[in-house]
């Protein structure tokens, strides 16, 4: 009897420590949850299946198509280029890494090249919001050549940017939105070939 009454007790004691974990530890994260954006769950859940598909968080977290068949990366470049300015995003600058590589090493490496566009408005007011969004500018594409030769298009997935906190105001998630769908545009067409 004495251990029936004591094992009640323990579990009495066990169930007590658990409300008070959940009310100290979770209600407090839950009720910050609730302030992000509506499309939070659906973003984390989907870098987490990224990461457990991939083993990889950069592979996870970015954005990456296959340039088509037969172009050439000044191809890719000049309509990467084109949309941009179709879109009125700025290149604000380009860093031609497997240049400075070789120039440095003084061995050849495979071609790698990132672009810099930028929406100055749209990025004054992010850092608005928080000075933390400067990390993400500008917005970044990379046009690589793999390991077997074939080129690649890779930027950063900008979904969690967008979505992954608080909600931004509305204003500024709609000019979000249309940057990410920019960038998206420029690899597509780019990867494309198709002016």
């Amino acid at each position: 009897m004495t251990i029936i009454k004591n094992g009640l007790i323990f579990l009495g004691i066990l169930f007590i420590m658990i409300l008070l974990w959940i009310v100290c530890v979770i209600e407090p994260s839950y009720h910050r949850f609730s302030d992000f954006d509506e499309a939070a769950t659906e973003t984390y859940f989907s870098l987490f299946k990224n990461i457990m598909a991939t083993g990889n968080a950069a592979e996870a977290s970015v954005w990456k198509l296959p340039v088509a068949e037969g172009l050439k990366a000044g191809e890719v470049e000049e309509v990467m280029e084109f949309v941009a300015n179709e879109h009125n995003i700025k290149n604000v600058g380009v860093l031609p890494l497997s240049t400075q590589i070789e120039a440095m090493t003084g061995k050849p490496f495979r071609y790698m090249k990132i672009f810099m566009f930028c929406n100055a408005l749209t990025a004054a007011k992010m850092v608005t919001f928080s000075d933390a969004y400067s990390a993400y500018l500008p917005c970044r594409v990379t046009l690589i050549e793999d390991k077997t030769g074939k080129l690649w298009l890779y930027s950063l997935n900008m979904d969690l940017m967008i979505f992954g906190g608080e909600a931004l105001p509305e204003e500024l998630k709609t000019e979000a939105l249309q940057v990410k769908e920019t960038i998206l545009d420029i690899m597509k067409r780019g990867a494309s070939g198709e002016f």
